[in-house]
């Protein structure tokens, strides 16, 4: 089993150093430390996105994930079905949790209605992404998580950067979404067909 050292990295590198050292090896199992939640998070979700099994452990400072896959070697990106790759897949990547400037209490009042508005775009809206002060619409005091969390019941993908929960001291508090690190979003980026910037 390759031990993979990611402690004192922050995102995306433990990502990246787990991904590098599977593809330099062709591994089949691997044990990544690191040293924060949000690192934690992210290489489960790479790994299992591999295919691997993940197990984890964790002492009073570090966790270890633990990811195991018997034969397989690192996929690629599964294909999309048929059907999705037919839709526009628009990404939308929200950096505020106000729109504008000038009154923040009305910037407020227009996030919460652009969020609630969100969902008339159909299936056209493919992923929603919360960066820097976006990710405080992802949290339980959020005035937007019950629109959040019918969209995500719907089959939308939202992704919420950890270093920026982490930043802002409320990885415990998302209640939606998937935790996320920027080389999710990059790809996100690359796969849209177009990437709205609020």
């Amino acid at each position: 089993m390759k031990e993979i050292d990611a402690r004192g990295l922050s995102c995306p590198a433990p990502v990246l150093q787990t991904k590098t050292a599977m593809e330099a090896e062709q591994l089949n199992a691997v044990r990544v430390a690191v040293d924060n939640e949000a690192a934690q998070q992210n290489v489960r979700r790479f790994l299992e996105s591999q295919e691997f099994e993940v197990s984890l452990e964790k002492d009073s400072a570090n966790y270890f994930v633990i990811g195991k896959c018997g034969e397989k070697t690192l996929t690629q990106p599964k294909a999309a079905p048929a059907a999705e790759a037919r839709q526009t897949k628009i990404m939308i990547m929200i950096a505020t949790d106000r729109i504008g400037y000038g009154d923040d209490e009305l910037g407020l009042k227009l996030m919460v209605s652009f969020i609630r508005t969100l969902k008339e775009m159909g299936p056209d809206l493919w992923r929603l992404v919360f960066v820097n002060n976006g990710v405080k619409l992802a949290i339980q005091s959020s005035e937007s998580l019950a629109d959040l969390k019918e969209m995500e019941d719907s089959g939308l993908q939202i992704l919420v950067c950890g270093t920026c929960l982490t930043h802002f001291h409320l990885l415990e508090q998302k209640r939606v979404g998937e935790t996320t690190n920027m080389l999710d979003i990059v790809t996100a980026m690359q796969l849209a067909d177009k990437v709205i910037n609020i």
